[in-house]
């Protein structure tokens, strides 16, 4: 029983963090779509301020309008 008990309190812990970082998150999101100018077609969330290289896969980026 008790064991039931610690379980549930851990989820309900780690369910309340995450759910802060997902809200962090978003706001860091947000910041980052005003600086990304260049992304990459197959790479959504490389995001660059300049032209340049995907680092996953070594495309070009392109503008992101």
């Amino acid at each position: 029983m008790k064991r039931i008990i610690i379980i549930c309190l851990v989820m309900a812990l780690s369910a309340c963090e995450s759910k802060h970082t997902t809200q962090q998150s978003s706001s860091q999101d947000k910041h980052q779509q005003k600086l990304c100018k260049y992304t990459c077609t197959m790479h959504a969330s490389v995001c660059e301020d300049k032209p340049g290289t995907c680092p996953k896969c070594g495309m070009d980026l392109v503008e992101k309008n």
